[in-house]
């Protein structure tokens, strides 16, 4: 009888030890929060609806495509300009147009007076000069670039919150809002028409769309709106596509 009752709670002691759940614990010995959403491009829809506060580069940074590509299929010149309500494809349509009139067989007139020479068209050089680069806030890099994992396209520099945020680069500031899911108040400047910097969680934008910006102004003050703790996420788009931010930031 003795035996029995011993084995009975040896077999107890057992099971209560083996359900003892254990915190997952962070690189730094702290108890981990609840993942962060990640900044993943989503999928483009068939038709987008243009909605207030969209631009055409919000708009192509949350579905990971070039801002060009986009205006390309949907016939927008620069200045990119968006009416709400307007819908946007993500692929080009292409559609064979037949002639509205049958060609003429009348004879060609001569003309009376030789035509004058036109001038070759001035093409405006862009401002595709090569771009000097600084860092966007101080504090500690707590998140980098990854190519192959979903939600690192930049990288997370921790700080605290109210510290200054300047421009990367020189640039105009072509977002200022917080229509993008998990960036918060967001900033996303045109440098040139290769590249793109975004600016995310700040806790309150200082300049606003339309305005250029120099390298080193003063652009937003760092926060946590859209994560779960006062930092920084940066971006470097090339083309549309993210690029890691630390092979353009200068070494320290």
């Amino acid at each position: 009888m003795m035996r029995i009752l011993l084995l009975s709670l040896l077999l107890l002691l057992t099971a209560c030890g083996g359900s003892q759940a254990i915190a997952p614990v962070d690189s730094q010995g702290y108890r981990s929060k609840a993942p962060q959403a990640k900044q993943t491009p989503a999928k483009p829809p068939t038709v987008y609806k243009v909605k207030k506060g969209d631009t055409l580069y919000s708009i192509s940074w949350r579905y990971g495509m070039d801002y060009k590509t986009l205006a390309k299929y949907n016939n927008i010149r620069s200045p990119y300009r968006l009416a709400i309500g307007q819908k946007l494809r993500f692929k080009s349509i292409k559609t064979a147009t037949k002639p509205t009139t049958k060609p003429s067989t009348a004879k060609p007139t001569r003309p009376t007076s030789k035509p004058k020479p036109t001038k070759p068209a001035v093409v405006k050089p862009t401002a595709n000069t090569k771009l000097t680069w600084q860092w966007p806030t101080r504090g500690k890099i707590i998140s980098t670039y990854s190519k192959s994992a979903a939600g690192r396209k930049g990288i997370d520099i921790a700080g605290k919150a109210g510290q200054t945020v300047v421009a990367a680069a020189a640039g105009k500031v072509v977002y200022a809002g917080n229509g993008l899911p998990r960036y918060g108040n967001l900033l996303i400047v045109k440098h040139n028409d290769v590249y793109l910097s975004a600016y995310a969680h700040n806790t309150k934008l200082v300049v606003k769309e339309g305005d250029y910006v120099k390298a080193g102004q003063k652009i937003a003050r760092l926060g946590s709106t859209g994560t779960q703790r006062n930092q920084l996420h940066f971006e470097i788009r090339r083309n549309g596509k993210p690029v890691d931010p630390m092979q353009f930031l200068p070494k320290r």
